[in-house]
């Protein structure tokens, strides 16, 4: 029987797993990946202040302090089922059962997907693929590509992907649909690249993000958008053209573009053809929330947290007795928030472990105010109010539990 059990070597998990140490608890921290380190591996930014956030080395320093503290992670162990006994959690994964008194999931986020005719060739990836395999694996996904979908995360990659010396030819949007209507719409897309134009390395875009706030604004880029789009990294990024198809006989050789209006609807006869080797499918991310569910912790549709979120409070606590959440489970921000939401578990399973016992509360309220001022201070914000969701989800918490 383990005091906890920590399902995910992520940002969340690992700094968890420091900070019940630290407090002398006995841990097992699992993950079904061959190292630990999570999305963390593949991350590599320069943020607005040009200081580097690289996440192999950010890795490596949660490993440090992990090991030297003794802590047990397993990888390659995928947990399939989660069982609430009186005694605590059992955890059944392909090497076994494991017990514990108190289970945390940091299980982080998944990719949504956005269809496009021809997307099962050899060669179309996710975009959170393309960065494991370029910046993990360290293995070329191809000579030439492009990107399908403008968003937070595809530009922060895109970027990554220009600095191992892979020649993107630029970024569209999916033609709009069903399943991608909010990334085939330039109006919504606009309003989200708006919120990550400081990152670009242009001084006049920099600039002009400060009044692209404003709606008006937005719908008057989007109507006079250049036809040759907007360069970032170099990279044309385009608001008003689309990928209709992908093509190829046995891998990806070309893709088919065509201009949209600023409403998404295509352009009779502006269809052209790219030929790339590669294309990467930007569909966003929603929490990994399946074991949460398993267990019969309750959920919520926060629309500002991403999507179905297991109910939980500023402590990382759900309804649950001894089941904590933290990371993009909780909802789709930062590694840098997601590794303070750690802290805050691994400092509340202690405290319930010690009964409120010790120097643990001021710890943990010290915590808590780190993971505010870390999300207010982010460079990447995947949802622009993301302050109001976890408003919600506090109100939901409370609902709950009376």
């Amino acid at each position: 029987m383990y005091d906890v059990v920590i399902i995910g070597a992520g940002p969340a998990g690992l700094s968890a797993a420091i900070a019940c140490r630290e407090w002398n608890l006995n841990v097992l921290v699992i993950d079904e990946f061959p190292k630990p380190g999570g999305r963390l591996l593949g991350q590599l930014y320069q943020g607005p202040d040009g200081e580097w956030w690289n996440g192999i080395e950010e890795t490596k320093a949660l490993l440090n302090k992990a090991n030297q503290l003794d802590t047990t992670i397993r990888c390659g162990i995928s947990a399939h089922h989660v069982k609430k006994t009186d005694e605590g959690f059992d955890i059944h994964t392909n090497d076994g059962i494991f017990h514990a008194e108190n289970l945390l999931i940091a299980t982080g986020a998944a990719e949504s997907p956005a269809p496009i005719p021809g997307w099962t060739l050899p060669g179309v990836m996710s975009i959170g693929a393309a960065q494991v395999m370029t910046n993990v694996h360290r293995v070329r996904v191809g000579e030439k590509g492009i990107v399908v979908g403008a968003n937070v995360l595809s530009a922060a990659i895109a970027r990554e992907l220009q600095l191992a010396g892979i020649e993107l030819h630029s970024m569209v949007l999916p033609a709009r649909n069903s399943i991608t209507d909010k990334h085939g719409h330039p109006r919504k897309v606009m309003g989200e690249l708006a919120r990550i134009a400081h990152l670009a390395p242009s001084a006049l875009i920099r600039f002009g993000s400060k009044f692209a706030k404003a709606a008006w604004v937005q719908n008057l880029a989007v109507n006079f958008y250049p036809k040759g789009g907007v360069k970032m990294w170099g990279i044309p990024v385009h608001l008003r053209k689309a990928a209709i198809g992908i093509n190829g006989k046995d891998k990806v050789e070309s893709v088919t573009i065509c201009h949209i209006t600023p409403n998404g609807e295509r352009v009779p006869g502006t269809e052209e053809v790219v030929d790339v080797d590669f294309v990467c499918i930007a569909g966003g991310l929603y929490p990994l929330a399946e074991l949460a569910a398993v267990i019969g912790c309750p959920f919520k549709y926060v629309e500002e947290l991403g999507g179905h979120v297991p109910v939980h409070n500023e402590q990382m606590e759900t309804p649950l007795a001894g089941l904590y959440v933290a990371g993009n489970i909780t909802g789709i921000e930062s590694a840098k928030v997601a590794r303070a939401q750690g802290t805050v578990a691994g400092l509340s399973i202690a405290n319930r472990n010690a009964n409120g016992a010790g120097d643990i509360a001021p710890q943990l309220d010290a915590a808590k105010a780190a993971v505010q001022t870390i999300r207010d201070e982010a460079t990447l914000q995947f949802h622009p109010r993301i302050n109001e969701g976890r408003a919600k989800m506090k109100a939901l918490f409370a609902s709950a539990n009376k």
